[in-house]
């Protein structure tokens, strides 16, 4: 027959068991939780970029890669997947395993090119990671022309309707785009200026310094050498702010009274699926390179626009810049 002080003995033997044994599934469950939020690559890293070596959107993602490779402490090799206008790369970066170690700088195309059944991707086709630059749309005219202000450019064109060219991408592209939206939101047939493709911003704007046409938006990095010449000058930025570049360049807004803003923007984006703390890590890092001097310096030297988005807020922004181009690109007829 037990004693009273054996059975406490046992009491608390047992309970002991109990404790040791929860504290044992408690410990398993949370060793998952405890790697997860751990993750850090263990072999390079590759960004897919969708256009061509040399240009900004190449220079951007290299300047990003570097910085990177500093933070995971593993090489990030940039590779240049070109061609489709942009759907060979994109399509590379959404096809690629989403396991953290493929992912690429996707661009203002990737609102675009669906509506023009070019490919069946869009931004909800990636996991964003974060927005990391945006330049806005300057309109420029030659530095010699009667109009002063964007609103002369409105009132001329409202009473000349097809008098006045604009160039400065292929149809369709993001330039073309963003005169269109004005336009449009101005109350203004798109098709009232004519537009001139070209093979972008660079030929459009010295064909408008030869007067070949009469307007040329595109970014003011784009235009800042002849702005500077002095043989183009900015009328307007279609941003809710000046630009940095130009600081006494006004905005549409406090030009003409209209909301409409849009430009060329890059982000960092992994193919969808890709964990959330495989997510979380990249963009962390991310946004390492994108507060660094080395970043900053680089962004300003170059008169890129700095825009930070964290992965739900880049979402958001390309899910109302898709609307914004599918209304556009419908209004001008080149949605399909």
């Amino acid at each position: 027959m037990s004693t009273p002080l054996r059975a406490s003995r046992s009491r608390r033997t047992a309970l002991a068991a109990l404790l040791a044994a929860g504290l044992a599934a408690l410990g398993a469950l949370g060793a998952p939780a405890a790697m997860a939020q751990a993750w850090n690559p263990d072999r390079p890293l590759t960004l897919v970029v969708p256009w061509g070596a040399g240009g900004g959107t190449d220079a951007v993602a290299r300047m990003i890669a570097n910085l990177m490779e500093k933070d995971l402490g593993q090489p990030v090799n940039v590779v240049n997947r070109t061609g489709g206008s942009g759907v060979v790369g994109h399509a590379a970066i959404a096809g690629a395993p989403p396991d953290g170690y493929t992912i690429g700088m996707i661009t203002v195309e990737i609102t675009m090119m669906h509506h023009q059944k070019l490919t069946e991707l869009s931004g909800a086709s990636y996991t964003p990671i974060a927005l990391v630059n945006l330049d806005p749309a300057g309109f420029q005219v030659r530095a010699d022309a009667s109009y002063k202000t964007m609103a002369d450019v409105l009132a001329a064109v409202k009473a000349n309707p097809g008098k006045f060219k604009a160039s400065g991408t292929g149809q369709g592209g993001i330039w073309h785009l963003a005169l269109a939206g004005w336009l449009r939101d101005a109350k203004v047939d798109p098709a009232a200026v004519p537009w001139v493709p070209s093979n972008g911003a660079a030929p459009g704007l010295q064909d408008l310094v030869a007067g070949g046409v009469e307007f040329v938006p595109c970014s003011l990095p784009e235009a800042r050498s002849l702005i500077e010449a002095g043989k183009v000058k900015s009328l307007s930025v279609m941003a809710t702010q000046r630009a940095a570049l130009f600081p006494n360049v006004p905005t549409l807004k406090e030009a003409t009274g209209s909301d409409w803003a849009t430009g060329a923007w890059r982000g960092i984006a992994a193919p969808k699926g890709l964990p959330a703390n495989v997510a979380a890590r990249l963009e962390a890092s991310v946004k390492k390179a994108y507060d660094s001097k080395e970043y900053k310096d680089f962004m300003a030297q170059r008169g890129f626009g700095l825009l930070w988005g964290n992965g739900s807020e880049f979402a958001a922004f390309m899910a109302k810049a898709d609307a914004d181009m599918k209304a556009v690109m419908t209004a001008v007829g080149l949605a399909k």
